[in-house]
C-alpha cells in the first residue's frame, strides 16, 4: 500500500504516531533538562513546559487512535446493518404474500394494545 495513501485515509492514526513521537521526545528532553539542573527552581520550567507538554501529546495521540477504532467498528457495525438488511429484504421478496386463516388484519395483539384500540 502507498504511504500517502495510508496517510490520507487513516489520518488520525498517522497524527496519533507523530504525537506519540513528539511527546516521548519531550518527555526525554525534560528529563535531560531537569537531571542537568541542580536547584528546584532550575527543574520547575522543564516540568511545566516539557513534562506538561509531553504528557498532553501522548493523551491526544491515544485520543486519536481510540477515535480510529471507533470509526473502525462502526464500519463493520454499518457493514454487518447492510447485509441484513439485504437479506431481509431478499427474504421478504421471495415469500409470497398470506393472509390470516382467521380473516383478522394480522395485527399482533401487542399492536392494538399498544395503540389503545383494546380496552380491558
Amino acid at each position: 500500500m502507498d504511504f500517502y495513501k495510508w496517510v490520507r485515509t487513516q489520518w488520525d492514526r498517522a497524527a496519533a504516531i507523530v504525537l506519540v513521537i513528539v511527546g516521548l521526545v519531550a518527555l526525554i528532553l525534560g528529563w535531560i533538562g531537569v537531571s542537568g539542573a541542580t536547584l528546584p527552581t532550575e527543574q520547575i520550567p522543564y516540568l511545566s513546559s516539557d513534562g506538561l507538554f509531553g504528557i498532553f501529546a501522548l493523551g491526544v495521540a491515544a485520543t486519536l487512535w481510540l477515535s480510529a477504532d471507533l470509526r473502525d467498528e462502526w464500519r463493520k457495525l454499518d457493514d454487518i446493518h447492510r447485509d441484513l438488511r439485504a437479506a431481509r429484504e431478499a427474504e421478504h421478496e421471495d415469500a409470497p404474500l398470506s393472509r390470516s386463516s382467521n380473516g383478522s388484519s394480522g395485527r399482533s395483539r401487542r399492536a392494538t394494545a399498544s395503540t389503545g384500540a383494546e380496552k380491558d
